[in-house]
């Protein structure tokens, strides 16, 4: 049997239940979409503009366009291919069975399930926008709303190359720390989330299905031997990455188009002056990582200058993980693909406090 009847048997009930969707769709198949994304198109149109602009004329650095189309192109540079590997690896991951996916996760919501989705997020070698798609597919695909959290809290700027670029930048005792600490809000915050749709606190992932109702268990190997590799299986990827990956491009566009116009009437050094390690400073990251609509390798600079020269472990730690759990581009998405402003309000309700405190014991006590 060929991979695209596959595909189309296990994307109708196994994962598509009948839901109410959202303007924006997350499958592109049947859903309702508007005729013209104002937010995608004229912040797409900006963005291009910019970039177009940078590359073909010689506009003063020291002027507010030159500053403008320079901090575009400079983020879109680092942004693209984290996109366009979230695009792949969500398309790759539509045409996989519901079932399979689980599997690897883990069933249920205890703490295995959400360990395997932390340690998931880690592998993942993306940028935060890829990793955003990977995980709102993986909750379409099933995986409860704590796996979800852990794998995005735990993956922004845990990858392995941003791994080793934050070691270079702020030394191996620092990066282990950074490390260590993300790994465990990722867990606590994905035990805390599960235990909130158990209560009936937050609604539960109404893309779960019982494990029998998938037929009889398959495996990835076996998956894979079946799959034959060809034009229609690569048309579905392309197609299920775009349409699933729209959702979150929508929103970074929007992001990188305020970003820049924050860089022109609010310098970096601004920041810097701000971000010692006291409360004010504290608070003034934190507002700043809510504000400033950074990727993960954008932010690992700037989180590791903060280190240095403002000498705040615990600021350069919050902007990293602050800009996960404030980020309005991920909570906005959440909002979308959840279906529930309640979820993507609780992710800074729930990761904020315990990255405050992390924050301040790190900048008071000697490491």
């Amino acid at each position: 049997m060929s991979n695209s009847a596959e595909t189309h048997k296990h994307k109708g009930p196994s994962c598509c239940p009948p839901e109410p969707v959202d303007q924006c769709g997350t499958d592109g198949h049947h859903h309702h979409t508007p005729k013209w994304d104002w937010m995608l198109w004229i912040c797409g149109i900006i963005v291009t503009l910019s970039v177009g602009a940078h590359l073909l004329f010689s506009l003063p650095p020291e002027s507010a366009a030159g500053h403008f189309t320079h901090s575009v192109t400079e983020m879109i540079s680092k942004m693209w291919w984290g996109v366009l590997a979230g695009i792949f690896f969500i398309g790759v991951m539509g045409q996989v069975p519901q079932g399979i996916v689980m599997r690897l996760l883990g069933t249920g919501t205890g703490f295995r399930g959400i360990w395997r989705a932390t340690i998931a997020g880690f592998l993942f070698d993306l940028c935060s926008h890829g990793i955003l798609m990977v995980g709102m597919k993986l909750y379409e695909r099933g995986a409860s709303l704590g796996q979800v959290m852990a794998f995005l809290i735990a993956s922004p700027w845990n990858s392995f190359s941003l791994t080793l670029i934050l070691w270079g930048l702020i030394g191996f005792k620092w990066m282990l720390a950074f490390l260590l600490l993300s790994i465990g809000i990722g867990l606590v915050s994905g035990v805390i989330f599960d235990k909130l749709v158990a209560r009936g606190i937050l609604p539960g992932n109404h893309h779960r299905q019982d494990e029998e109702a998938e037929g009889t268990p398959q495996t990835l190997k076996i998956w894979w031997q079946q799959t034959k590799i060809n034009f229609p299986l690569i048309k579905n990827i392309v197609a299920d990455g775009m349409e699933s990956g729209r959702i979150v491009v929508r929103w970074m566009l929007l992001g990188v188009v305020l970003a820049a116009a924050i860089r022109v009437f609010m310098p970096l050094e601004s920041f810097q002056n701000w971000f010692g390690p006291t409360m004010l400073g504290l608070l003034a990251t934190m507002i700043a990582a809510t504000v400033i609509e950074v990727c993960s390798e954008g932010a690992t600079p700037i989180a590791a200058d903060i280190l240095t020269r403002a000498a705040a472990p615990g600021n350069s730690f919050a902007f990293l993980m602050s800009g996960v759990a404030t980020d309005y581009t991920e909570v906005m998405v959440l909002k979308d693909t959840t279906k529930s402003w309640k979820i993507a309000l609780f992710l800074p309700l729930v990761v904020v406090p315990q990255v405050a405190i992390i924050a301040i014991l790190m900048n008071i006590l000697p490491i």
